[in-house]
């Protein structure tokens, strides 16, 4: 889930751009279709946060350490098997 802060400040962005600094009747209205808007789309990217991303990062380097080890002492086992 994308941080909801990112997509206020996205929404707060676009429609200063849009509507410049002037309160304009409506306002608030666009602003919320903009945040549903916005939300919508990221939804749909499936993107992920920092923090799950370095989640995911830390597991799959564990997860390789281990394959590591274990392919050595695979090694190690066939060697002694031949060596017999």
């Amino acid at each position: 889930m994308i941080n909801p802060q990112l997509i206020e400040g996205l929404t707060e962005q676009f429609t200063q751009l849009v509507s410049g600094e002037t309160k304009l009747p409506g306002q608030d209205s666009v602003k919320d279709q903009i945040r549903v808007m916005l939300q919508g789309t990221f939804d749909r990217l499936d993107l992920v946060s920092r923090e799950e991303f370095d989640a995911q990062k830390a597991v799959l380097l564990r997860t390789r350490e281990k394959v590591e080890q274990l392919e050595a002492q695979l090694i190690e086992l066939e060697k002694s098997i031949r060596d017999q």
